[in-house]
């Protein structure tokens, strides 16, 4: 039974993801007996046992645009025979379920290892060099859509939100100002090394599709950038050979400080959806709305 997406998205829990994820694998024809949460952030991502298959739960109906993408840009990509996630094909793609956009994912068999910041260069290198076919079109990058959402939604204090609506506000305002002088093409719009992942054939396979443009590569740069330069967490030396192979150091650019502040607000909403879910998110959160409060203060953000 569908319900409205304000009360889906109030009720957004691993554990109400994964009624949502039942119901969806048995209108699917497939056994979510056992299936196991590997993953809760923007989505739910749940991995059966029955087949290798992930079902990813979206956290309502507005996120339905986004999952089209994802299944468009999977179809896209295998086409190119580019080295990303798939979608199971034979599966009516996005089911909605109570209001949650739900797609069906081929499981990546993991390797014995985690992929590296020179990989993460060198796919987004090969991504930002293809050409959309006639008849593909993405959406242009927007910064902005999704924070709308969770502003507005997170369980937060009042003065939290408040704050994050100025903010919201200013970031704006500078986003209106940037100049890009590089040409746009393909953008995959999260592009940290977390969602790359190398399978046991030894594979580098891109995943996570749902902010997916064709905008500036400069939104794909700046995720590492940022995390390299204001949080500290890759050595000289990882971001050294992701600069290499990509070709190009974002810092350098006079955007940069504009994309770094966007890309930090966009990593403190993004965690304060699940603040309820346990005392270390509630803690991180706290931790990163400190920081934005006081550009000067020292990021000591964990890895999430």
């Amino acid at each position: 039974m569908a319900v409205d997406a304000a009360r889906s998205e109030e009720g957004f829990t691993s554990s109400a993801a994964a009624r949502v994820a039942g119901a969806a694998c048995r209108a699917a024809g497939l056994d979510d007996r056992g299936a196991e949460l590997i993953r809760f952030g923007e989505n739910a991502l749940f991995r059966l046992v029955s087949v290798p298959v992930v079902v990813r739960v979206a956290r309502g109906e507005e996120w339905l645009p986004k999952a089209q993408i994802e299944v468009a840009v999977s179809r896209w990509l295998a086409r190119e025979d580019f080295p990303a996630a798939r979608i199971v094909e034979d599966l009516e793609q996005p089911l909605v379920v109570e209001g949650h956009p739900v797609t069906f994912w081929h499981l990546i068999r993991e390797g014995d290892r985690k992929a590296t910041y020179g990989e993460l260069g060198g796919i987004l290198r090969d991504l930002h060099s293809m050409t959309l076919p006639d008849g593909v079109t993405f959406p242009s990058f927007d910064p902005f859509g999704k924070q709308e959402l969770r502003i507005d939604r997170a369980p937060i204090p009042e003065d939290d939100r408040a704050f994050l609506w100025k903010r919201w506000r200013e970031l704006r305002d500078q986003f209106e100002a940037l100049s890009f002088d590089s040409p746009k093409g393909p953008v995959h719009g999260d592009a940290h090394v977390q969602n790359l992942m190398v399978d046991d054939q030894g594979q580098v396979v891109l995943i996570d599709f749902e902010a997916f443009c064709f905008d500036h590569p400069e939104w794909d740069l700046m995720v590492t950038a940022t995390e390299h330069h204001s949080l500290g967490w890759q050595t000289d030396e990882q971001y050294a050979d992701f600069v290499r192979a990509y070709g190009r150091d974002l810092y350098d650019w006079p955007g940069y400080d504009t994309l770094r502040r966007l890309q930090e607000f966009g990593m403190t909403t993004w965690l304060m959806q699940n603040v309820r879910e346990d005392e270390r998110t509630a803690a991180e959160y706290g931790r990163r709305i400190s920081a934005l409060r006081n550009d000067h203060e020292p990021r000591d953000w964990r890895p999430w």
